[in-house]
């Protein structure tokens, strides 16, 4: 438990935060002024940001550093954006940006974390639990849940299944992914870098793709599957009666 605090340290800290408080609000009211529509006032916004007018900054919502938000953009609730450029037409919705740059027409979240040098042409969706960093996406890009894209480099119109991870890092040494135009990355595969994949290519759902797939191949690493009867009939006998033995007892 916190020490009290005197009544004069307390009228100090309450005139600083009401001073802040003026300071972000006086922030916000130019921002109005000028054309950006804030209609709540837990945004909060640098002094150094940028807003085009017409842009919509929805509640919970900040705005750090040398950030840049083009016309059109809608951003928000619950987002937070630092360093980076936002351009003309974008949706940010629930998520974190840092250091990067947002094309035009993308959309962003809800839960997408942008980490630094993440740069995005027209019209890409980075989607929900997607985290970025160090990499370029090229026009049209749809990467909608669960994935991981690390130093890669990514060609247009590419689509992403869930669950795809750039296996950039060997413990010493970061390389980069290159994947070409037009391509379909299967759910749950892992691109080991350094690996290509050529134009119009396709991995198989849940490969570990460890060499170059060339241009209109399907790339496919995985084990054949094979069904062992009766395997698991001596596990689940006794996994069945410690379930019914629970049941019992809940029961009286």
């Amino acid at each position: 438990m916190q020490n009290p605090i005197s009544e004069q340290a307390r009228a100090a800290a309450l005139a600083q935060l009401d001073a802040a408080e003026a300071a972000r609000e006086d922030i916000l009211v130019q921002h109005i002024a000028n054309g950006v529509v804030i209609d709540s006032r837990t945004v909060q916004i640098d002094p150094e940001v940028v807003i085009a007018p017409g842009a919509v900054i929805l509640a919970g919502t900040i705005l750090r550093g040398k950030t840049v938000i083009g016309a059109g953009c809608v951003i928000g609730p619950n987002t937070l954006i630092e360093d980076s450029t936002v351009d003309e037409g974008t949706t940010v919705n629930a998520s974190q940006i840092y250091g990067s740059h947002i094309g035009p027409h993308n959309n962003i979240g809800p839960f997408t974390h942008v980490r630094v040098n993440t740069v995005t042409d027209y019209g890409v969706h980075l989607g929900a639990y997607v985290e970025t960093k160090n990499s370029n996406f090229a026009r049209g890009n749809t990467v909608s849940h669960l994935t991981y894209i690390g130093d890669s480099d990514v060609g247009k119109y590419c689509n992403f299944g869930c669950g795809t991870v750039t296996c950039n890092y060997d413990g010493k040494d970061k390389f980069r992914t290159q994947i070409g135009d037009y391509c379909f990355i299967g759910c749950n595969t892992n691109l080991v870098a350094p690996v290509k994949v050529g134009d119009g290519a396709y991995t198989a759902a849940g490969s570990t793709i460890t060499k170059d797939v060339p241009a209109q191949a399907l790339g496919i690493a995985r084990e054949r599957q094979t069904n062992l009867e009766g395997w698991a009939e001596p596990k689940m006998e006794a996994y069945i009666a410690k379930k019914k033995k629970l049941e019992d007892e809940q029961s009286k």
